[in-house]
Protein backbone atom coordinates (compact mmCIF):
# COMPACT_ATOMS: atom_id res chain seq x y z
CA UNK A 1 0.00 0.00 0.00
CA UNK A 2 1.67 3.26 -0.85
CA UNK A 3 2.10 5.28 1.76
CA UNK A 4 0.76 8.72 2.03
CA UNK A 5 2.89 11.72 2.03
CA UNK A 6 1.99 15.48 2.47
CA UNK A 7 1.04 16.55 -0.99
CA UNK A 8 -1.70 13.66 -0.47
CA UNK A 9 -2.75 15.65 2.34
CA UNK A 10 -2.70 18.99 0.34
CA UNK A 11 -4.28 17.29 -2.44
CA UNK A 12 -7.07 16.07 -0.04
CA UNK A 13 -7.74 19.02 0.88
CA UNK A 14 -8.54 20.54 -2.43
CA UNK A 15 -11.22 17.47 -2.19
CA UNK A 16 -13.31 18.42 0.43
CA UNK A 17 -13.14 21.93 0.04
CA UNK A 18 -16.80 23.40 0.23
CA UNK A 19 -17.80 20.02 1.62
CA UNK A 20 -16.12 19.34 4.38
CA UNK A 21 -16.57 22.11 7.54
CA UNK A 22 -13.33 24.43 8.14
CA UNK A 23 -14.30 23.49 11.80
CA UNK A 24 -12.94 26.34 14.26
CA UNK A 25 -10.25 26.71 16.75
CA UNK A 26 -11.29 27.81 20.27
CA UNK A 27 -9.44 29.24 22.73
CA UNK A 28 -10.26 29.72 26.86
CA UNK A 29 -8.42 32.10 28.96
CA UNK A 30 -9.67 29.78 31.83
CA UNK A 31 -8.47 26.80 30.02
CA UNK A 32 -4.57 28.89 29.33
CA UNK A 33 -4.57 30.05 33.39
CA UNK A 34 -5.47 26.03 34.17
CA UNK A 35 -2.47 24.88 32.03
CA UNK A 36 0.26 27.50 32.14
CA UNK A 37 0.14 27.61 28.15
CA UNK A 38 -1.53 28.85 25.41
CA UNK A 39 -4.12 25.95 24.04
CA UNK A 40 -5.37 25.93 20.88
CA UNK A 41 -8.58 23.37 20.09
CA UNK A 42 -9.13 22.14 16.66
CA UNK A 43 -13.21 21.51 16.81
CA UNK A 44 -13.59 18.44 15.02
CA UNK A 45 -16.70 17.89 17.26
CA UNK A 46 -18.13 20.77 14.44
CA UNK A 47 -17.08 18.22 11.74
CA UNK A 48 -19.98 17.32 9.46
CA UNK A 49 -21.34 13.72 11.40
CA UNK A 50 -19.38 15.41 14.13
CA UNK A 51 -16.16 14.01 13.91
CA UNK A 52 -12.89 14.64 11.72
CA UNK A 53 -13.74 11.29 10.19
CA UNK A 54 -15.79 12.67 7.22
CA UNK A 55 -12.72 14.50 6.11
CA UNK A 56 -10.90 10.90 5.02
CA UNK A 57 -14.16 9.37 4.16
CA UNK A 58 -15.00 11.56 1.88
CA UNK A 59 -11.33 12.25 0.25
CA UNK A 60 -11.73 8.13 -0.22
CA UNK A 61 -15.12 7.78 -1.86
CA UNK A 62 -14.69 10.89 -4.05
CA UNK A 63 -11.84 9.06 -5.74
CA UNK A 64 -13.85 5.70 -6.37
CA UNK A 65 -14.34 4.96 -10.13
CA UNK A 66 -17.63 4.73 -11.62
CA UNK A 67 -18.09 0.72 -11.41
CA UNK A 68 -17.34 1.13 -7.66
CA UNK A 69 -19.28 3.90 -6.72
CA UNK A 70 -22.78 1.48 -8.09
CA UNK A 71 -21.84 -1.37 -6.74
CA UNK A 72 -21.43 0.42 -3.21
CA UNK A 73 -18.69 0.09 -0.38
CA UNK A 74 -18.34 -1.63 3.40
CA UNK A 75 -16.79 -0.52 6.32
CA UNK A 76 -16.72 -1.96 10.18
CA UNK A 77 -17.22 1.10 12.55
CA UNK A 78 -18.03 1.34 16.44
CA UNK A 79 -19.93 4.67 14.77
CA UNK A 80 -17.74 7.31 13.77
CA UNK A 81 -16.70 6.33 10.92
CA UNK A 82 -20.10 4.83 10.51
CA UNK A 83 -21.86 8.11 10.68
CA UNK A 84 -18.86 9.81 8.32
CA UNK A 85 -18.72 7.61 5.39
CA UNK A 86 -22.99 7.18 5.41
CA UNK A 87 -23.15 10.96 4.88
CA UNK A 88 -20.26 11.26 2.77
CA UNK A 89 -21.61 8.24 0.08
CA UNK A 90 -25.05 9.45 0.93
CA UNK A 91 -23.68 12.75 -0.58
CA UNK A 92 -21.94 10.92 -3.41
CA UNK A 93 -24.66 9.07 -4.41
CA UNK A 94 -23.37 5.63 -3.53
CA UNK A 95 -24.89 2.89 -1.07
CA UNK A 96 -22.90 1.84 1.75
CA UNK A 97 -23.40 -0.97 4.54
CA UNK A 98 -22.07 -0.69 7.83
CA UNK A 99 -20.92 -2.84 10.24
CA UNK A 100 -21.15 -2.16 13.79
CA UNK A 101 -20.68 -3.80 16.97
CA UNK A 102 -24.11 -4.03 19.34
CA UNK A 103 -22.43 -2.21 22.01
CA UNK A 104 -21.82 0.79 19.49
CA UNK A 105 -23.28 3.87 21.22
CA UNK A 106 -26.95 4.19 20.62
CA UNK A 107 -26.89 7.68 19.53
CA UNK A 108 -24.38 6.74 16.94
CA UNK A 109 -26.01 3.80 15.94
CA UNK A 110 -29.08 6.18 14.93
CA UNK A 111 -26.93 8.94 13.16
CA UNK A 112 -25.90 6.08 10.95
CA UNK A 113 -29.16 5.17 9.85
CA UNK A 114 -30.23 8.75 9.42
CA UNK A 115 -27.31 8.79 7.00
CA UNK A 116 -28.43 5.95 4.99
CA UNK A 117 -26.38 3.50 5.88
CA UNK A 118 -27.38 -0.04 6.04
CA UNK A 119 -26.51 -1.69 9.38
CA UNK A 120 -25.09 -5.10 10.05
CA UNK A 121 -24.75 -5.87 13.67
CA UNK A 122 -21.53 -8.21 15.40
CA UNK A 123 -20.47 -8.91 18.76
CA UNK A 124 -17.12 -7.03 19.25
CA UNK A 125 -16.10 -9.46 21.80
CA UNK A 126 -16.71 -12.79 20.03
CA UNK A 127 -16.62 -12.64 16.45
CA UNK A 128 -14.34 -10.71 13.72
CA UNK A 129 -15.36 -7.66 12.13
CA UNK A 130 -13.22 -7.99 8.94
CA UNK A 131 -14.62 -11.61 8.49
CA UNK A 132 -18.04 -10.34 8.33
CA UNK A 133 -17.27 -7.30 6.01
CA UNK A 134 -15.25 -9.32 3.51
CA UNK A 135 -18.04 -11.83 3.53
CA UNK A 136 -20.07 -9.15 2.12
CA UNK A 137 -17.43 -8.00 0.36
CA UNK A 138 -17.61 -11.70 -2.03
CA UNK A 139 -22.03 -11.45 -1.90
CA UNK A 140 -22.72 -8.37 -2.89
CA UNK A 141 -19.19 -7.05 -4.70
CA UNK A 142 -18.63 -3.75 -2.29
CA UNK A 143 -15.36 -2.37 -2.04
CA UNK A 144 -14.19 -2.16 1.42
CA UNK A 145 -13.20 1.30 2.36
CA UNK A 146 -11.74 0.94 6.00
CA UNK A 147 -11.93 3.07 9.49
CA UNK A 148 -8.24 3.85 8.90
CA UNK A 149 -5.91 1.57 6.62
CA UNK A 150 -6.24 3.36 3.74
CA UNK A 151 -3.85 6.06 2.27
CA UNK A 152 -6.99 8.56 1.08
CA UNK A 153 -8.67 8.23 4.26
CA UNK A 154 -5.08 8.88 5.96
CA UNK A 155 -4.41 11.92 4.08
CA UNK A 156 -7.98 13.44 4.36
CA UNK A 157 -7.72 12.75 8.01
CA UNK A 158 -4.64 14.90 7.92
CA UNK A 159 -6.28 18.41 6.71
CA UNK A 160 -7.81 18.64 9.92
CA UNK A 161 -3.81 19.60 11.51
CA UNK A 162 -2.61 21.38 8.54
CA UNK A 163 -5.80 23.67 8.70
CA UNK A 164 -4.64 24.11 12.98
CA UNK A 165 -1.13 25.17 11.89
CA UNK A 166 -2.33 27.45 8.49
CA UNK A 167 -4.48 29.18 11.39
CA UNK A 168 -2.47 29.76 14.51
CA UNK A 169 1.34 29.21 13.07
CA UNK A 170 3.53 27.08 14.14
CA UNK A 171 3.53 25.26 17.64
CA UNK A 172 5.72 23.85 20.22
CA UNK A 173 3.02 20.75 21.33
CA UNK A 174 0.68 19.11 19.46
CA UNK A 175 -1.93 16.08 21.15
CA UNK A 176 -3.97 14.20 19.00
CA UNK A 177 -6.39 11.22 20.28
CA UNK A 178 -5.60 7.70 18.55
CA UNK A 179 -7.44 4.57 18.13
CA UNK A 180 -6.23 2.80 14.64
CA UNK A 181 -3.93 5.50 14.38
CA UNK A 182 -5.36 7.20 11.17
CA UNK A 183 -5.98 10.92 12.68
CA UNK A 184 -2.47 10.81 14.05
CA UNK A 185 -0.49 9.63 11.33
CA UNK A 186 -2.21 12.23 9.03
CA UNK A 187 -1.60 14.79 11.87
CA UNK A 188 2.21 13.84 11.50
CA UNK A 189 2.42 14.43 7.95
CA UNK A 190 0.81 17.75 8.60
CA UNK A 191 3.09 18.58 11.39
CA UNK A 192 6.49 17.31 9.89
CA UNK A 193 5.65 19.69 6.88
CA UNK A 194 4.18 22.64 8.33
CA UNK A 195 5.98 23.17 11.62
CA UNK A 196 8.72 20.41 11.81
CA UNK A 197 9.80 21.41 15.38
CA UNK A 198 6.53 21.27 16.90
CA UNK A 199 6.74 17.32 19.90
CA UNK A 200 3.82 15.08 18.40
CA UNK A 201 1.95 13.33 21.18
CA UNK A 202 -0.47 10.72 20.05
CA UNK A 203 -2.61 10.15 22.95
CA UNK A 204 -4.70 6.75 24.40
CA UNK A 205 -6.86 5.49 26.91
CA UNK A 206 -4.94 3.84 29.55
CA UNK A 207 -6.63 0.73 28.80
CA UNK A 208 -6.01 0.30 25.50
CA UNK A 209 -1.98 1.28 25.19
CA UNK A 210 -1.72 -0.45 22.07
CA UNK A 211 -0.07 2.44 20.23
CA UNK A 212 2.44 2.85 23.12
CA UNK A 213 3.80 -0.70 23.35
CA UNK A 214 3.89 -0.88 19.67
CA UNK A 215 6.25 2.16 19.40
CA UNK A 216 8.23 1.50 22.32
CA UNK A 217 8.96 -2.30 20.68
CA UNK A 218 9.12 -1.38 17.26
CA UNK A 219 6.55 -3.81 16.22
CA UNK A 220 2.91 -4.00 15.72
CA UNK A 221 1.48 -4.96 19.58
CA UNK A 222 -1.87 -6.21 19.65
CA UNK A 223 -4.27 -6.11 22.64
CA UNK A 224 -8.11 -7.25 23.97
CA UNK A 225 -10.41 -5.15 23.19
CA UNK A 226 -9.95 -2.45 25.61
CA UNK A 227 -12.87 -1.28 28.51
CA UNK A 228 -12.65 2.18 28.07
CA UNK A 229 -15.45 4.87 27.79
CA UNK A 230 -13.41 6.09 24.65
CA UNK A 231 -14.98 3.58 22.44
CA UNK A 232 -13.33 5.97 19.12
CA UNK A 233 -10.53 4.19 21.00
CA UNK A 234 -11.58 0.92 21.55
CA UNK A 235 -8.82 -0.32 19.18
CA UNK A 236 -6.67 -4.12 19.81
CA UNK A 237 -3.82 -2.41 17.79
CA UNK A 238 -2.69 0.27 14.93
CA UNK A 239 -3.33 -0.43 11.73
CA UNK A 240 -0.12 -1.04 9.49
CA UNK A 241 -0.38 1.82 7.17
CA UNK A 242 -0.37 4.73 10.21
CA UNK A 243 2.18 2.34 12.02
CA UNK A 244 5.04 2.59 9.35
CA UNK A 245 3.99 6.58 9.39
CA UNK A 246 4.37 6.49 12.90
CA UNK A 247 7.34 4.05 13.66
CA UNK A 248 9.03 6.51 11.10
CA UNK A 249 8.53 9.67 12.98
CA UNK A 250 9.05 8.57 16.46
CA UNK A 251 6.18 10.55 17.86
CA UNK A 252 5.69 10.17 22.22
CA UNK A 253 2.74 8.08 23.01
CA UNK A 254 0.49 8.96 26.37
CA UNK A 255 -2.20 7.30 28.08
CA UNK A 256 -5.01 9.05 30.45
CA UNK A 257 -7.69 7.32 32.15
CA UNK A 258 -11.54 7.44 32.34
CA UNK A 259 -11.55 9.46 35.28
CA UNK A 260 -9.65 11.82 33.46
CA UNK A 261 -11.66 12.05 30.12
CA UNK A 262 -15.24 12.60 32.30
CA UNK A 263 -13.43 15.91 34.20
CA UNK A 264 -12.46 16.79 30.70
CA UNK A 265 -15.76 16.64 29.47
CA UNK A 266 -16.93 18.75 32.47
CA UNK A 267 -14.13 21.53 31.25
CA UNK A 268 -15.11 20.88 27.62
CA UNK A 269 -18.93 21.97 28.64
CA UNK A 270 -18.22 24.02 31.59
CA UNK A 271 -15.84 26.95 29.65
CA UNK A 272 -15.56 26.23 26.11
CA UNK A 273 -19.60 25.50 26.19
CA UNK A 274 -19.13 22.57 23.89
CA UNK A 275 -20.16 18.90 23.91
CA UNK A 276 -17.09 16.21 23.46
CA UNK A 277 -17.57 12.43 23.60
CA UNK A 278 -14.85 10.95 25.69
CA UNK A 279 -12.75 10.41 22.91
CA UNK A 280 -12.61 13.18 21.46
CA UNK A 281 -11.15 14.51 25.22
CA UNK A 282 -7.58 12.08 25.23
CA UNK A 283 -5.66 14.92 24.04
CA UNK A 284 -6.63 17.93 26.53
CA UNK A 285 -6.33 15.16 29.42
CA UNK A 286 -2.75 14.77 28.45
CA UNK A 287 -2.25 18.50 27.93
CA UNK A 288 -3.88 18.56 31.91
CA UNK A 289 -1.75 15.87 33.22
CA UNK A 290 1.67 17.84 31.28
CA UNK A 291 0.86 20.84 32.31
CA UNK A 292 4.18 21.66 34.52
CA UNK A 293 6.39 20.53 31.26
CA UNK A 294 4.04 22.69 28.92
CA UNK A 295 4.17 25.98 30.67
CA UNK A 296 4.59 29.22 28.84
CA UNK A 297 4.61 26.88 25.29
CA UNK A 298 1.73 27.58 22.59
CA UNK A 299 0.13 23.83 22.71
CA UNK A 300 -2.52 22.20 20.12
CA UNK A 301 -5.13 19.80 20.95
CA UNK A 302 -7.29 18.05 18.06
CA UNK A 303 -10.68 17.91 19.52
CA UNK A 304 -11.86 14.39 17.46
CA UNK A 305 -15.48 14.12 17.63
CA UNK A 306 -18.94 15.47 19.53
CA UNK A 307 -20.90 11.92 18.73
CA UNK A 308 -21.85 11.13 22.34
CA UNK A 309 -25.78 10.46 23.92
CA UNK A 310 -26.55 13.48 25.99
CA UNK A 311 -28.64 10.48 28.51
CA UNK A 312 -24.68 8.99 28.82
CA UNK A 313 -23.17 12.05 28.60
CA UNK A 314 -25.06 13.52 31.89
CA UNK A 315 -24.47 9.87 33.87
CA UNK A 316 -21.12 10.32 33.02
CA UNK A 317 -20.46 14.05 33.89
CA UNK A 318 -22.86 13.84 36.48
CA UNK A 319 -20.77 11.76 38.59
Amino acid sequence: MTVPTFDDVLAAAGRISGVAHRTPVLRSRIVDDLVGARVFFKCENFQRAGVFKFRGAYNALVQLPQEQRRAGVVTSSSGNHAQALSLAARLLGIPATIVMPLDAPAVKVAATAGYGGDIVRYDRYAQDYAEIAHGLVAERGLTVIPPVEHPHVVAGQGTAAMELFEEVGELDALFVPVGGGGLFSGSVLSARAMAPDCRLHGVEPEAGDDGQRSLREGRRVTIDTPQTIADGAQTRFLDPLPFEILLRARPTMLTVTDDELVECMRLFAGYLKIVVEPTGCLGFAAVRRAADELRGQRVGVIISGGNVDLDRFAALVGT
